[in-house]
């Protein structure tokens, strides 16, 4: 706790003096193609009008199997997306799945957590990708989404408000099986970088996943990052656990990323002051390096307008504008 503390004040110093705010959420972090006012979605909406997760679900074909490379196992894409337990493709990927994380509670409706974050605790941009995190950091963020202190900072994330109630019925015990969990789980690669100018068309989908429109169509990327999967066919339809992510970000992020980590560039302090050699976590501070970016994103600015409560990283975070956010959350999904 001591080397929290002196951290601490390392960190208030260091920033007193630095100018600059991101204004307001940066949208593409939050899965909008623009800022708002646009109506919350509920968890299951699509581009044309809302659907409940049920109807949706109910749609998808029971009659095509799917099979993935490596694995003699096959599933209807009904049985791929079932809320109440979706297919797992490498169960040898991962620790033995307890119930919480396989079938979730269908009484209270909460889906399995391994719908969202993967059996493999990897996860999508979307979501968090919670592998390898320590235990006690899972639950601490457990805790404060039940009781207020993290919620989003764009009220349209409908999934951050899912994940509310879903903390909010979770027992104590399925709590700390969760954390102890994904706490087990070696992370591997997965998220690339691609610094560029141009970008393949993207359209938001299904609480935030952005996939890329069919016909190659480019636009500017301007100030952004658009992560979509490596390949679309085999996330969208078959949510391949080892296929990764594509995060364009803007030429130069990357070089501006990792002066302001490792160095603080002018506008906080180096992360390794507490999350760590190569960033990977020291003690109970989570490992934020090779996550997504646009997770990373939206946590440097929920923890900056206070919808998410940290004293440790407020200071951290209080005067980066949205430049530094892209190339901070660039730099570490890079590592």
């Amino acid at each position: 706790m001591r080397q929290y503390v002196a951290a601490a004040a390392m960190i208030v110093s260091a920033v007193a003096l630095v100018s600059g705010q991101a204004a307001s959420p940066p949208f593409w972090a939050y899965g909008f193609t623009g800022p708002g006012p646009e109506p919350a979605p509920p968890p299951c909406a699509t581009d044309s009008k809302p659907l409940d997760c049920a109807r949706i679900q109910a749609a998808r074909p029971k009659d095509v199997i799917h099979k993935l490379p490596d694995t003699d196992r096959t599933f209807a894409e009904y049985d791929i997306h079932y809320d109440f337990g979706p297919g797992d493709w490498y169960p040898g990927d991962h620790p033995p799945m307890p119930d919480i994380v396989v079938h979730g509670r269908e009484s209270d409706k909460l889906r399995a957590c391994g719908l969202c974050h993967y059996p493999n605790g990897h996860g999508r941009p979307e979501n968090a990708s919670p592998a390898g995190l320590p235990a006690a950091y899972i639950l601490q963020q457990l805790e404060a989404f039940r009781n207020g202190t993290r919620k989003s900072a764009d009220p349209r994330k409908a999934n951050a408000n899912e994940m509310i109630q879903i903390a909010r019925h979770l027992t104590a015990a399925e709590m700390q099986t969760v954390a102890e969990y994904y706490a087990a789980i070696t992370r591997r690669p997965w998220v690339r970088v691609v610094e560029t100018g141009m970008v393949p068309k993207a359209r938001a989908g299904v609480n935030g996943l952005f996939m890329p429109v069919p016909g190659n169509e480019m636009e500017p990327l301007g100030k952004r990052i658009i992560e979509v999967p490596e390949n679309a066919e085999l996330t969208d339809k078959m949510r391949h656990p080892r296929s990764g992510w594509l995060a364009y970000a803007p030429i130069g992020s990357l070089a501006r990323g990792e002066e302001i980590v490792t160095k603080g560039g002018g506008r906080t302090v180096a992360c390794a002051v507490c999350h760590g050699a190569g960033l990977q976590g020291m003690g109970n501070v989570p490992g934020i390096a090779d996550r997504p970016a646009s997770y990373i994103a939206r946590q440097l600015y929920d923890i900056q307008a206070g919808a998410r409560q940290s004293q440790l990283m407020k200071p951290v975070v209080a005067k980066l504008d949205e430049d530094d956010i892209i190339a901070i959350a660039a730099y570490l999904a890079s590592k």
